[in-house]
């Protein structure tokens, strides 16, 4: 009775279904850009928003922001890339391995290009004044990057436990950047997609080459089996 849901989530995302997800992503990311940017209702919506997440802060609270988001700091985030890929080796998964080093690598890379490709101005409300190349943030796509790429890495019965970490510490980065004001909303959204986006393609390659791997094999074994019979 139990094997039907074990298998099920057993089953991996497909190649085409991974590609899916990234082309929602490509797109959600140029609909959000295309709002904030271009929308003059959405610039007074971003910049009150914000506003209203720094006052939930205070001493402690920014304290802890803070120390968040110094855990994104490169000479960090590099090592925890390296954490990552060291396990991966060692679990003899080199593609993975590899996956890991071009998503967290690329991930921040893209949001750092495309910030000053994509500068616009931005309201300002009571203050808190954010550089017009902050879409899409940084740190929110290093922490997606960071948090789906532990994923890929772990043990298959830990990655609903690891999923579920990586979320909220995605979220807490997120958080962090808009109570600081470091960020608007909308770079923060920004940068999830483009985290994401990068995790999606990554699994889509590695579930195409675990695909080729299993027809290969596949080949062998029957032009084995022909070359043994009498």
């Amino acid at each position: 009775m139990d094997a039907r849901p074990t298998t099920r989530l057993a089953n991996p995302p497909s190649a085409a279904g991974a590609l899916f997800v990234a082309g929602l992503c490509a797109l959600a990311l140029a609909l959000t850009w295309v709002v904030a940017a271009l929308v003059p209702a959405t610039h007074v919506k971003d910049a009150v928003a914000l506003y209203d997440f720094t006052l939930l802060g205070g001493p402690h609270v920014d304290d802890l922001a803070n120390a968040l988001l110094a855990l994104l700091d490169p000479a960090l985030y590099i090592l925890w890339g390296v954490l990552l890929i060291v396990v991966a080796l060692r679990q003899h998964r080199p593609r993975v391995a590899l996956a890991v080093a071009v998503v967290m690598g690329m991930a921040p890379l893209t949001a750092e290009t495309l910030k000053p490709l994509l500068a616009h101005q931005h309201a300002r409300i009571y203050g808190d004044e954010i550089s017009a190349a902050s879409w899409p943030s940084g740190h929110a796509s290093a922490a997606t990057a960071l948090a789906m790429c532990a994923v890929l890495v772990a043990p298959r019965h830990l990655r609903p436990t690891v999923a579920m970490l990586g979320a909220i510490f995605a979220a807490a980065v997120g958080f962090s950047l808009l109570l600081l004001a470091w960020h608007l909303p909308s770079d923060v959204v920004g940068g999830y997609l483009v985290g994401t986006l990068w995790a999606a393609l990554a699994v889509a390659c590695l579930r195409a080459a675990e695909a080729r791997s299993r027809s290969r094999r596949l080949g062998s074994g029957i032009r084995a089996m022909r070359a043994g019979v009498p």
